[in-house]
C-alpha cells in the first residue's frame, strides 16, 4: 500500500508563505541549498568567503583588474564584490545586495560615485541594475545618496538601521528596501539592562521592526522592510509576515530542520486600525531624534567602524 502519511513541511517552508526569504551569506553552496529569493552581502561576509579555497579565483581576477587600474585597492575591493555578486546571482532568482565602503557613510557624493561604478561593472557583465541593491548606511548622507540613486533607477538597501527616524527618512526618499538590524538592537539592550533573556514578543529588536512595519503599512509606503541580523529563530518566527527576512546559514539550517508551525505575526491589513501619528522628518528632526536614541546612535557608529575594519582586512589581500 502507498504511504499515506503526510510529510511535515519545515518551518522554513512555512515561513516562506508569509515572508520572502533572503540568504545572509556569500557562500554559493549554501545559497543553492536553501533556495532563497535574494542574497545579501557585506564586508564581513565577503571577507569570510574570500578565505575559502573554492573562491580564490574570484580574488585573483579582482587583483588583475586592480593592477589594470594602477594598483588601485578600492578598485580591487569593488571588483571582489562584483565577482561574488555575479556568482551569487547564478543561485538566486532575484537580487543581490552590494555594500558601499562604510568609510563614505557621511559622504553623499562619494557614495553615489561608488554606487554608479558598481552598476557599471555589473552591466559590463550583462547583469541588469534591476538585480542589484546598493547597500548604504542609513546616515542622513546615505539617505540623500539613495534619493539621487533611486531617481536613476539604481535601487538601494538602507543598512545599519536601528530606529524609526532612519526608517521614515529612507521611505520618504523612496529607498527600495531597508534592513533593520534586529539582533544588534537586542545585543545593546541586553548589555544596557543587564538582562540575558527577553520573551520573543518583548525582544527590543522585534518590537522595533514591528513598529516600523506598522508605520509603513499605515501610511502606505512602498519601501520593503527586510528584518536582518537575527540572534535566534524565535526572533524570526515572531516577525513572520515581515516583507523580507534575511537569515544566516546556521539559522536557515535550524528552520529547515524544524517542524514548528509558523503563524503570521505581522499583517498589513491590521495596521489600518492602529492609531499612529505621522512624523515629518527633515534633517534637523532626523539628527535630533537619532541623537535622543542612544542605542541607535551607538549601534550605527559601531556598525560603520566594524564594516570598515573588515573592508580594510579585505584590501590586504591585494598587497
Amino acid at each position: 500500500m502507498p504511504n499515506l502519511t503526510k510529510e511535515k513541511t519545515s518551518s522554513l517552508d512555512e515561513l516562506k508563505k508569509y515572508s520572502t526569504i533572503v540568504a545572509d551569506t556569500s557562500d554559493f553552496e549554501l545559497i543553492s541549498k536553501y533556495k532563497p529569493q535574494d542574497a545579501t552581502t557585506n564586508p564581513s561576509l565577503i571577507l569570510k568567503a574570500s578565505q575559502m579555497d573554492q573562491y580564490k579565483h574570484l580574488i585573483e581576477d579582482a587583483k588583475k583588474y586592480a593592477k589594470s587600474k594602477n594598483n588601485d585597492t578600492d578598485a580591487f575591493v569593488e571588483k571582489v564584490f562584483v565577482n561574488f555578486g555575479k556568482e551569487i546571482l547564478k543561485n538566486v532568482p532575484g537580487r543581490v545586495s552590494i555594500e558601499v565602503d562604510a568609510k563614505y557613510s557621511f559622504d553623499t557624493n562619494k557614495s553615489i560615485e561608488i554606487a554608479k561604478r558598481f552598476i557599471s561593472l555589473f552591466e559590463k557583465e550583462n547583469i541588469s541594475r534591476e538585480r542589484i541593491l546598493i547597500k548604504l548606511a542609513t546616515t542622513w548622507e546615505g539617505i540623500q545618496a539613495a534619493k539621487v540613486l533611486e531617481k536613476e533607477n539604481i535601487h538601494c538597501n538602507m543598512t545599519l538601521l536601528f530606529s524609526m527616524p532612519q526608517a521614515i527618512a529612507a521611505a520618504e526618499v523612496k529607498a527600495t528596501l531597508i534592513s533593520p538590524f534586529v539582533g544588534r538592537i537586542l545585543d545593546w539592550y541586553k548589555k544596557a539592562e543587564n538582562k540575558q533573556f527577553y520573551p520573543p514578543s518583548e525582544d527590543p529588536g522585534v518590537k522595533s521592526v514591528t513598529d516600523i512595519f506598522n508605520y509603513y503599512k499605515k501610511f502606505d509606503y512602498n519601501t520593503v522592510i527586510m528584518g536582518a541580523s537575527f540572534r535566534n529563530t524565535d526572533e524570526i518566527i515572531e516577525l513572520a509576515g515581515c516583507d523580507f527576512i534575511t537569515i544566516s546559514p546556521n539559522l536557515l539550517e535550524e528552520l529547515h530542520n524544524s517542524s514548528i508551525q509558523i503563524k503570521r505575526k505581522l499583517d498589513p491589513q491590521k495596521t489600518k486600525q492602529i492609531n499612529i501619528e505621522k512624523i515629518n522628518i527633515d534633517e534637523k528632526t532626523f539628527r535630533y531624534m537619532l541623537n535622543q536614541d542612544p542605542m541607535a546612535t551607538e549601534k550605527l557608529c559601531e556598525g560603520i567602524r566594524l564594516f570598515e575594519k573588515d573592508l580594510n582586512l579585505l584590501k590586504r589581500l591585494f598587497i
